[in-house]
């Protein structure tokens, strides 16, 4: 029997089948094989682990955490340089992290996760925070929890933190959204921090939404395949694929999607625009070879 090396989208799914396991790092990493099949992940954490000790030879003995922070946030800053790619924001590469590793230049979410590996390795609690708009990092420390922007380091007060959140919850009111803007710790469910599943899901919806900017269907569906395995439960993932699907030509593979999406899904808002395009579907067929 021939061994068959597994697709991408295999490695991925073993990576993120167990939240007891959860491979964080690595299913980030592996998020570019799409683009780069021939990715070797290994390296790329190899590449993390060397900068993780690079810094642990920084510190001097004993290391309390505030002294172990500084030293990573000058490594990460300062020596590093790492920062938002502000000159091509929207860029698939900003979400892989070994393109952020090479050229020092990321979103958000995707340094974070390399700090988180960082911070991990080097004995400090830290969790991502999946804020709307940008995505942050909670540090928990001797005197207090702090949230630091990952874009540069710097530790946002709670007065930051509500501004930032303001025109979020002012949107939700212009949308009748029960409870938008309510004064009472209006902060609180922002700073529960993300588990290792969210922050993946956050970093496909990313590149899902620059690739559908694009047009670009093969890749928006890719990504589509990956959300469906992390989130097997989540009809709206089904929707979007196999409304992806039927653009692509995928006839029978729609169908089965949008019909799992209606029999499934809890609020089903768009119900008769999604039942009409699975209707149109079953009435074509499978498409015709002449």
């Amino acid at each position: 029997m021939l061994w068959t090396a597994p697709t991408p989208l295999d490695y991925f799914a073993s990576l993120v089948a167990d939240d007891d396991h959860f491979a964080l790092t690595e299913a980030a990493v592996a998020l570019a094989q799409d683009d780069h099949p021939e990715l070797d992940t290994q390296s790329v954490l190899a590449t993390l682990d060397a900068h993780a000790q690079a810094v642990r030879q920084r510190f001097e003995t004993p290391a309390g955490e505030l002294h172990k922070l500084r030293k990573l946030h000058h490594y990460l800053y300062v020596d590093l340089a790492l920062a938002g790619n502000v000159n091509d924001f929207y860029s698939p590469a900003n979400s892989h992290l070994h393109e952020v590793l090479r050229t020092r230049r990321g979103i958000p979410i995707s340094l974070a996760v390399i700090y988180l590996e960082l911070a991990g390795q080097l004995g400090l609690e830290a969790h991502g925070l999946s804020f709307p708009g940008h995505f942050l990092i909670k540090l928990r420390l001797p005197l207090g929890d702090a949230v630091i922007d990952p874009l540069n380091g710097t530790s946002l007060s709670r007065q930051e933190l509500e501004d930032r959140l303001e025109p979020y919850l002012r949107r939700g009111r212009d949308w009748g959204v029960e409870g938008a803007g309510a004064p009472a710790d209006l902060l609180a469910p922002f700073l529960v921090p993300a588990s290792p599943r969210e922050i993946i899901s956050r970093m496909l919806r990313n590149l899902e939404a620059v690739h559908r900017s694009n047009d670009d269907l093969p890749r928006m569906l890719q990504v589509q395949q990956r959300l469906v395995v992390l989130q097997p439960d989540e009809w709206d993932w089904r929707r979007d694929r196999g409304l992806t699907l039927a653009k692509l030509g995928q006839t029978e593979a729609a169908i089965a999607d949008l019909a799992l999406y209606l029999r499934h899904a809890r609020t089903l808002d768009d119900r008769a625009r999604v039942a009409a395009q699975l209707e149109a579907l079953r009435e074509a067929g499978p498409p015709r070879w002449h």
